[in-house]
């Protein structure tokens, strides 16, 4: 099961498509529907970041990019400065499963995508879960 259903956090990306959070918002990473999604608008890097209400233990993490619009240079930032990992996810559309290589206890983590599969930058996003 993903922290994200059981801790209190907050979530901020670095753009939305047009600025259409209604359509495009950072809340529908987290609704578990296969319909809808977060659209970044154009330009890299993009990024989302959680803040936790409390520190939260963190081992993974899992994406589900739309094909043609996937990060492809990545990585996972904690705390604000410290990198704990480097990924590169496959341009598809299945959820792709990443580990950190140790344990981390944060109340913050961002993940970045310094660039994408798209021409213009723009990150396609289905779901995003932690895991502890």
């Amino acid at each position: 099961m993903s922290l994200l259903q059981e801790r209190k956090y907050t979530c901020r990306v670095s753009s939305t498509l047009n600025r259409d959070t209604k359509q495009f918002g950072k809340k529908f990473m987290f609704d578990n529907r296969d319909e809808t999604c977060w659209n970044s608008d154009q330009g890299s890097p993009q990024w989302i970041s959680l803040e936790f209400t409390e520190i939260t233990s963190v081992s993974g993490f899992s994406l589900q990019f739309q094909g043609g619009f996937a990060g492809k240079d990545c990585y996972v930032e904690t705390d604000g400065t410290l990198k704990v990992l480097d990924f590169y996810p496959e341009d598809c559309n299945k959820v792709q499963y990443f580990y950190l290589k140790d344990r981390v206890h944060v109340k913050k983590i961002r993940i970045a995508f310094n660039s994408s599969t798209d021409f213009y930058g723009r990150i396609t996003l289905y779901r995003l879960e932690l895991y502890p």
